[in-house]
């Protein structure tokens, strides 16, 4: 009797670690991607964010890394994102490739997060055209 429900909690413990829905961060990025929401993405940007757009790199404040990739999905319309690579081995740093089809062609994108009070937040955000 006690076996099973042993065997259940272990389980739902492995499924509720912290660790494995935190990795889920980038997918959730990715998927924002896919829908064009700047918005929703610069809920998880640091105050200040480096930003590479197609070789035009400077480090931005939130709201403007904000426009910025707003201008970008303006301009290249989101059609698919899919996680290409994903590290989630340490803690407190999270790091995703990202293939971004657009109408006006393929982009990669590299996604480098880092934890503060228990929240990731991205620090550098790379956009640039796939080889």
């Amino acid at each position: 009797m006690i076996r099973p429900i042993l065997s259940t909690l272990i389980f739902l413990t492995q499924l509720f670690h912290p660790g494995l829905i935190q990795g889920d961060i980038v997918d959730s990025i990715s998927t924002l991607f896919k829908s064009a929401n700047s918005k929703e993405i610069s809920k998880s940007f640091s105050p200040s964010v480096e930003l590479t757009i197609n070789e035009e790199e400077d480090v931005y404040t939130k709201a403007q890394a904000e426009q910025i990739l707003r201008d970008f999905f303006t301009k290249n319309a989101p059609v698919n994102s899919t996680v290409v690579h994903l590290i989630n081995t340490n803690a407190n740093y999270r790091f995703g490739i990202l293939s971004l089809s657009t109408k006006s062609g393929k982009f990669r994108v590299a996604i480098t997060l880092k934890k503060t009070a228990n929240t990731f937040f991205i620090t550098e955000l790379r956009i640039e055209p796939d080889k």
